[in-house]
């Protein structure tokens, strides 16, 4: 059965579990984002796990899951499954948001609409036109007197994000280094693993809200927040350090069924040696050894799947190479989407040990609405030859865990 739900009408829903769609027509010029807020009696999130969206997807009570945006014909569409019998406590209500990334507005989007589907109900909802804004709630969902209500709501946003996250009681602030406003985290505790020489900042755990991509030439160090870069269909990973020793650049690879590859030039124990992974999703452009230039690099090309959830660049210096200190050979990572951004990470926290021989600049994730590039400036303990391993955190993001892995071959 389909019905019509008309800007400011409520309905009844016929069951607790279905799924709101959002699809629209795609063009090159805009990029929207669904976000899901959960909210108070008072409209206000309790934290950041009320907080659905690309980096959070799923809430932890199961009362909501974002799906992947896919494609269909000539439209785009958004999918979040929800179930309001599993509502958390103090929690009553979801708003459905879209904000437009580009900043072009949502007067440039043709065929916006969206359906509520419960058992065999299709409730349409079509907004009436829109100016200026960038930010939309659609809808919400929400218990009233026992019952499971959704609400056609359509109310917009000059300010896009910012105005959604401070309707909803989440502090925005200014980021130099990204669009003119961003939520600010909600840091939260994340448990080590016992005996582990050194995990994922909590800035890392991805427990940041932060919607809109950046552009230019950006700066990232240890301790600032992730960003998020445009997906194309070809982005580099640079390696650079200056001459003087022999660096050797290796990439770990996640997969969506939790399998860690390593590619790499060179071996580890039990890891053989691979150039490429994935029909070239990931490459390794080749070995650069000592020359007489001033900078040396080294690069992996990416041209990510759906079945990468995330690629770490490792740098590598082996004992055989002699000295190798990050610190005094200017070691930094930069990556380049070559749509006119790009992302440098510089080990700036290094020190002068040239018994360190691995280190971590950075971790991209590969989400459907691009690439996040997060700063960890990890090392490895003094001797290791130990690789690092990645495994999937309690926040469904992957981290990185220094010295665990194999060890590396002796070159």
């Amino acid at each position: 059965m389909n019905q019509f739900l008309q800007m400011g009408a409520n309905t009844v829903l016929s069951s607790p579990k279905g799924n709101v769609t959002v699809s629209y027509e795609i063009s090159n010029s805009i990029d929207i984002s669904l976000t899901a807020f959960l909210l108070t009696d008072s409209d206000k999130v309790q934290g950041d796990s009320g907080i659905i969206f690309y980096n959070q997807p799923k809430s932890a009570s199961g009362v909501a899951t974002l799906i992947p945006t896919e494609v269909v014909g000539n439209s785009k569409v958004h999918k979040i499954n929800f179930d309001m019998s599993k509502v958390p406590e103090g929690i009553t209500k979801i708003a459905i948001t879209l904000t437009e990334d580009n900043s072009t507005g949502f007067s440039n989007v043709k065929n916006l609409k969206a359906e509520v589907c419960t058992d065999n109900t299709i409730i349409q909802l079509t907004p009436s036109s829109f100016t200026n804004e960038n930010g939309i709630v659609v809808l919400d969902l929400y218990l009233r007197n026992g019952q499971i209500k959704a609400k056609s709501i359509w109310r917009g946003f000059d300010s896009g994000l910012e105005g959604l996250c401070k309707n909803y009681g989440v502090e925005v602030v200014s980021d130099e280094q990204s669009k003119p406003s961003e939520p600010k985290p909600i840091q939260k505790q994340t448990a080590k693993e016992p005996d582990t020489p050194q995990t994922v900042p909590e800035n890392n755990t991805m427990s940041l809200i932060s919607l809109e991509k950046v552009k230019g030439k950006i700066s990232l160090e240890k301790g600032q927040r992730p960003v998020i870069i445009e997906k194309t269909p070809e982005i580099t990973a640079t390696v650079s350090w200056k001459t003087g020793t022999d660096y050797d650049i290796y990439a770990l690879v996640y997969t969506k069924d939790g399998k860690q590859i390593d590619v790499a030039m060179f071996g580890a124990k039990g890891t053989p040696p691979l150039r490429s992974f994935g029909n070239g999703a990931v490459e390794h452009m080749g070995d650069v050894r000592r020359n007489s230039g001033s900078t040396k690099t080294e690069v992996i090309k990416l041209r990510l799947n759906n079945d990468i959830l995330a690629v770490v660049p490792v740098v590598y210096s082996a004992q055989s190479n002699g000295t190798g200190s990050f610190y005094r050979y200017k070691v930094s990572m930069s990556i380049d989407n070559h749509n006119g951004t790009s992302v440098t990470i510089s080990a700036k926290n290094a020190n002068n040990n040239d018994r360190i021989y691995s280190c971590v600049p950075g971790i991209l994730h590969n989400t459907p609405e691009g690439v996040i590039i997060s700063p960890l400036e990890l090392y490895s303990s003094p001797n290791s030859e130990l690789r690092p391993k990645l495994r999937m955190g309690s926040s469904n993001m992957v981290e990185v865990i220094m010295d665990k892995g194999p060890k590396n071959d002796y070159k």
